[in-house]
């Protein structure tokens, strides 16, 4: 039978740790020959960026952690919602709970041991520079996690920790190979090395199918951007009933909007979106202040909370990604508790009027009962403002004002989409809405990089591969297309849809001339196959 102080001295040893000593420890562990240490750049996939420092002896295995992102005075949360890993605080910004992160690495550890029939006790340290304000509070809930944290190292990126990484250690041995499929080692190549690396790795993907990547979902214009976020994945666990699509205007006129279903795993599908930066991270803050308003309202029910308006605009160009990523905000308000259902609403100016007079009040009516619990998006919403005074679109925005300055009208987002300048002109024009909807989220055009990682992605979906030659005389004409674009007419990811399917219709032809038999030879796209399309041109100026 083990003796039980025996198994409990490496761990023991790192529970007893703070911040002024555990480096001396970890020095004292590298220079223990009964316990094997190892250096690990990340474990994938929840510490994949992380240092990660293993040391084993033969009764247990340590886990330590470097967190060395800078956060000052966060505020630790280890609590989830509905299912979403549990969050840290900053008074500007959140991020998935370390703790959280480095638990879920220890059971994925724990499974791989058991596989190779290694059975070890295991301990997790976090060794973090942020400073959890709420430490004292958390820790019953990190040891109940098996996890030790210790927090406000400064200094801990340039610290430089020793290993020993002896190969003669059996044990040691045993668990590295147990653990090579989570394993990253550190980059020893030099920088033109990694950067040369880089670059062949990007290429190699693009002509290597079926690879991961090929799941993602890209943006595209407004009738295709419908199409997408229709194919996006559905929460289909919550068994949620959508409302009818029909708005009864008059009754001789009838209408339908597009109803897009709340998805399963929206974090997910906003991090595969190419570009989209600013606007990630803008959501990300909104997300923040709506859970934030949660916890407090949980801890000090009498207190009171922040206002977060839902209400949003969109600015950008057709194929820029505003509805998939309508659909996406709708699904993330919902997982945070801002919105009952999640679900979006596509509406337009045909919408809301109709042909007799007070169409437009039914149809506004209607409209914001079947959005009721999530999103109601209305694209081009500037054609309601029409030139003419006697216009019937005037109507709607007062409409939209009546139910906005209702306090019970919480369960509602309303985003206005469209192009920037018209937009803001109808936003300007009314004192209202300008400080009804103080989201601001502008879809810049997609740079040529971006567009051929869109490409990448998309012919990733049918596992075609470009050849060497054709990749490039894609992107030559990509890029040529790009540069002589009219700006207004520019169809961003439409423009690489509607090339493609050139591509796949060219490339279906000259198989079935040639009677192409090969596997290969099917899925692979050649200069052949590749005809620029005509590109709408700027038009010139006359004068001076």
């Amino acid at each position: 039978m083990r003796n039980i102080s025996k198994i409990q001295r490496l761990i023991s040893g790192f529970k007893r740790q703070n911040r002024q000593t555990v480096l001396s420890h970890l020095d004292t562990m590298a220079d223990d020959p009964v316990v094997f240490s190892k250096h690990l750049k990340g474990i994938a996939p929840h510490l994949k960026s992380n240092d990660i420092y293993l040391y084993i002896d033969h009764w247990c295995i340590v886990v330590v952690c470097l967190d060395c992102i800078e956060r000052k005075d966060e505020l630790a949360d280890e609590e989830r919602f509905n299912g979403d890993p549990p969050l840290y605080f900053t008074e500007n910004s959140f991020r998935i709970s370390p703790v959280w992160l480095l638990s879920q690495t220890m059971k994925q550890i724990e499974e791989k041991l058991a596989e190779s029939n290694i059975s070890l006790h295991m301990r997790g340290v976090l060794l973090s520079k942020s400073s959890f304000i709420n430490a004292g509070d958390m820790k019953e809930i990190w040891e109940e996690m098996n996890v030790t944290v210790i927090d406000k190292m400064e200094m801990l990126s340039s610290e430089t920790i020793c290993v020993n990484e002896d190969d003669d250690n059996l044990n040691g041995t045993m668990v590295m190979v147990a653990l090579k499929d989570l394993m990253k080692r550190p980059e020893q190549k030099s920088e033109a090395e990694q950067e040369f690396m880089k670059m062949l790795d990007e290429f190699m993907s693009s002509n290597v199918a079926g690879t991961k990547e090929n799941e993602n979902k890209e943006e595209a214009d407004e009738a295709e951007e419908d199409k997408q976020a229709d194919d996006l994945p559905s929460d289909n666990s919550s068994n949620l009933e959508l409302p009818s699509d029909i708005i009864e205007q008059n009754n001789n006129l009838c209408v339908k909007v597009k109803i897009l279903p709340p998805m399963e795993n929206p974090r997910a599908e906003l991090d595969k979106l190419v570009g989209c930066q600013d606007i990630r991270n803008r959501i990300d803050e909104l997300l923040a202040m709506t859970r934030y308003n949660k916890m407090i309202r949980r801890a000090f029910p009498d207190a009171k909370l922040h206002e977060v308006s839902l209400h949003s605009v969109f600015y950008g160009r057709p194929g820029t990604g505003k509805t998939t990523v309508c659909k996406i905000f709708g699904s993330l308000l919902h997982e945070a508790g801002a919105l009952s259902k999640g679900h979006v609403v596509v509406a337009d100016r045909g919408t809301f009027i109709g042909t007799l007079w007070g169409d437009e009040e039914r149809s506004v009516r209607q409209v914001l009962e079947i959005a009721q619990g999530g999103v109601l998006m209305i694209d081009e919403a500037y054609l309601l403002n029409g030139k003419h005074e006697s216009d019937p679109g005037k109507l709607v925005i007062p409409l939209l004002m009546q139910v906005l300055a209702d306090e019970s009208q919480r369960d509602i987002a309303i985003v206005l989409c469209g192009y920037k300048e018209p937009l803001s002109q109808l936003i300007k024009s009314n004192i209202g809405l300008d400080s009804r909807f103080p989201n601001r989220f502008e879809f810049c055009d997609f740079t040529v990089d971006e567009l051929m990682e869109i490409t990448r992605r998309r012919i990733g979906e049918y596992k075609y591969r470009f050849t060497r030659q054709a990749w490039q005389k894609y992107k030559n004409m990509l890029t040529t297309a790009y540069k002589s674009r009219d700006k207004d007419s520019w169809g961003n990811a439409r423009f690489v849809s509607n090339q493609l399917e050139r591509i796949y219709i060219k490339h279906a032809l000259r198989c079935v001339k040639e009677n192409t038999a090969e596997g290969e030879k099917l899925l692979t796209l050649t200069p052949a196959d590749i005809t620029p399309i005509e590109v709408p041109q700027a038009k010139p100026r006359i004068g001076f």
